[in-house]
Order: C-alpha cells, then sequence, then structure tokens
C-alpha cells in the first residue's frame, strides 16, 4: 500500500481527529518486472563505469589508464586566482583532477573582468576564490573544488602545515621573497611546486621538486630485444635442435627467423674469426648468406630473416641514460627510499652479476612466420 498523491485527492482524511493517510493498494511485482528493473540497475551501473572512459577519452589515449589515475588522485592548491592562475587552472579541471584549493584573500573588481573569462559582473565585490570555485565546478562536477580566503603571502607566514595536504602546488604572480619561502615548505614534505608568472603576452613557469621519477614510460620506437649477438644459452639450445637445410617445405618455410638468424650468425662468425657483421659490405654479404638458403622466392620467414638481420650486429648494451641512473648516489638504498630507488638498486646489483654487465632480457618474441607448436615452444624457452 502506498499514498496517493495529492493532486488525484486528499492526502489525509480526518478520523477521531487524527490524520490518517490514504492509502490505495500497489501492483503486485512479478518475476518478469523485478529482472527488468535488475537489468536497468546493472545498465545503470555500467553506464556510471564507462562515463569517465567516454568523458576523458582522449587523453586516455595519450598517457592511459595509470595516467589518469594518477591524475584523478591529485590534489592541487593554487594561490591567486589571476587569469595565470585560472587559465591553468582550468586546463586541469576539465583534464579530471581530483581536488583544487584556490587560497586568495583579493575581491573581484572592475578591472578582472577584463582578463579572467570565468567572473563577470555578478561577481563584482565579492570573493575572487569563491567565485572562481564556483564556475571550475560548473566546467566539470567531478573535481573537488575548495576555496581560502586569505592572501598567499599570509599563509606561507604563518600556516606552512597547510601545503602539506596537496601533490602539487601552484603559485602564480608571487614576489620572490614568498616563492623562496613556499620552495623551501614544499621541498622539505616533497611537494611539487609550480612557480608561473605572466607578463603581457610572454611568462614563464618554473618546477621545483627533488626527483620526479617515471616507471611507465611509453617510448615511441623500441627495439625486440632478442640478443642475436650473443644468444641466451635456452635459444642457442633451440636453434641447434632444428634443421634449417631441411627439404622439406613445409619446415623449411616455417622455421621462425629468429632460428635463421642464430644458426647463419654462427656460421659466419666460423668463417671471420668469430666476428660478426660488422661493416656495410659484411652486411650485405650476411643477407646474401640468408638468401642462399632459401628453397623458394615465397619463403616470408626467409625474407623477415633479411629484414632483420641488422638485429645480429646490434648490440644493445646500457644506454647513458640508464648508467647515470644506476650510478646515482641514490641507488645506495636505505629504509627510506622509494620503489623507484629499490628498483635501480636491484637491477644494478643484476648487472654486476647474474646479468654479466648487461640488462635483463625483455622477456618477449615478436610475431613471426611460423609453426603454431614451433613458436609455443620457443616462447616457453625464455627465461624467466
Amino acid at each position: 500500500l502506498a499514498p496517493t498523491s495529492a493532486s488525484r485527492e486528499q492526502l489525509h482524511a480526518r478520523e477521531g481527529g487524527v490524520a490518517i493517510p490514504h492509502l490505495v493498494p500497489l501492483p503486485l511485482l512479478g518475476r518478469s518486472h523485478r529482472r527488468e528493473t535488475t537489468a536497468s540497475a546493472a545498465m545503470a551501473a555500467a553506464a556510471a563505469a564507462a562515463e569517465p572512459k567516454t568523458k576523458y577519452d582522449r587523453q586516455l589515449r595519450i598517457w592511459g589508464d595509470q595516467g589518469q589515475a594518477a591524475l584523478e588522485k591529485a590534489s592541487i592548491c593554487l594561490l591567486n586566482c589571476g587569469p595565470t592562475g585560472t587559465e591553468a587552472l582550468k586546463n586541469l579541471v576539465l583534464g579530471g583532477i581530483g581536488s583544487v584549493t584556490v587560497v586568495d584573500g583579493s575581491k573581484v573588481e572592475q578591472s578582472d573582468l577584463g582578463n579572467n573569462f570565468l567572473l563577470d559582473e555578478g561577481c563584482l565585490g565579492q570573493s575572487r576564490a569563491k567565485s572562481i570555485c564556483s564556475f571550475l565546478q560548473e566546467l566539470n562536477d567531478a573535481v573537488k573544488a575548495k576555496y581560502v580566503e586569505e592572501s598567499p603571502a599570509t599563509m606561507i607566514d604563518t600556516n606552512p602545515s597547510f601545503f602539506s595536504q596537496f601533490t602539487v602546488v601552484l603559485a602564480t604572480q608571487l614576489p620572490e621573497s614568498s616563492l623562496l619561502k613556499l620552495d623551501s615548505i614544499c621541498r622539505s614534505a616533497n611537494i611539487v611546486l609550480v612557480a608561473a608568472r605572466s607578463y603581457g603576452l610572454t611568462g614563464l613557469v618554473r618546477v621545483s621538486i627533488k626527483e620526479h621519477c617515471v616507471i611507465e614510460s611509453k617510448p615511441d620506437h623500441s627495439l625486440d630485444d632478442l640478443r642475436l649477438h650473443n644468444p641466451w644459452p635456452e635459444l642457442k639450445q633451440f636453434a641447434k635442435s632444428i634443421d634449417i637445410c631441411d627439404k622439406d617445405p613445409v619446415v623449411h618455410k616455417h622455421t621462425p627467423y629468429i632460428v635463421i638468424l642464430v644458426r647463419l650468425a654462427e656460421k659466419w662468425a666460423d668463417a671471420h674469426d668469430g666476428q660478426l657483421p660488422s661493416t656495410r659490405q659484411e652486411k650485405r654479404e650476411f643477407k646474401d648468406l640468408i638468401r642462399a638458403h632459401m628453397l623458394n622466392v615465397d619463403e616470408d620467414n626467409y625474407k623477415e630473416a633479411v629484414e632483420s638481420s641488422y638485429k645480429v650486429s646490434v648490440t644493445p648494451g646500457i644506454s647513458d641514460e640508464i648508467r647515470q641512473i644506476i650510478d646515482d648516489s641514490s641507488s645506495e638504498v636505505n629504509f627510506s627510499s622509494s620503489d623507484f630507488w629499490v628498483l635501480v638498486a636491484s637491477l644494478k646489483e643484476f648487472i654486476a652479476n647474474e646479468g654479466n654487465g648487461e640488462l635483463p632480457l625483455e622477456g618477449t618474441i615478436p610475431d613471426m612466420t611460423s609453426l603454431t607448436e614451433v613458436l609455443c615452444k620457443l616462447t616457453k624457452d625464455l627465461p624467466s
């Protein structure tokens, strides 16, 4: 039973001086109705879960789910919400930042209306921080926006612990004396400080932080880590188990190109005092050696071997960038070291011991022409 609406008949009837709700019977819910209700709830939940991916689709393609998750966990503090700070904050709010706190003790003046697109005439005389927060919330209601009506310089002098709750402090149009104090506060708390100042059509941005460690890098180009100049033992053993001179056309045209290169690189080294092809002429001759082992011109695996023949001469080594990281004093870890430097210390120890001076093997095999069972066996022989 449920009360009828007041528009249909009087909501309450008087009986013995007591107000009694006027009740009407509710229809019984059948199984089909319950199923429809459950399905609707499931669809609504799925739509709610998919909404962020739809909203942030373009940026997700750039920095992925992990990058977006980091963005949504970030807490930003903006000092002074003039045009420089407001423009920067607008971009962060649209990107889905977690929360933002605006610190500004000024009131909206006539001059603000000409250079700050988030303010209008209705804001005149009101708190600038409050007005900016109100408009920012309209841009993205998923972002938590707060404000503090106080001068940033006063906040820096009287309440330095206030900044410890943020992941990034964006300081705009601050004098140098306040910036130096703020930098000391942020560095001691390991908080990113971004100082921005604009002068008409010119400006500057400075980022102050002890270090910024990136683990999930997304390089534009990467080479297959096959170590063909010095194959790992399991790969050598696997390559020797396959006869690349087998005349069976099915077997011959499905021999993985990585096996072809390992076997022919050994043959080349045996004929050249243990040296692999290095000059342009030698690399050309090595390609001719690969072609000489083809039974037919339509063997895709041998074409792949010719195209990848340069990998035999590539010695990956350790890049200067990685060498600089593992030689950094922070790689000598202690109880306060971050996960990043613990990983670096582990890498450094591996290179010095099991790696024999080389980085760990990536452990993946690229796509190549081969029989399924052969490729599975090759993948299984990768060192774990």
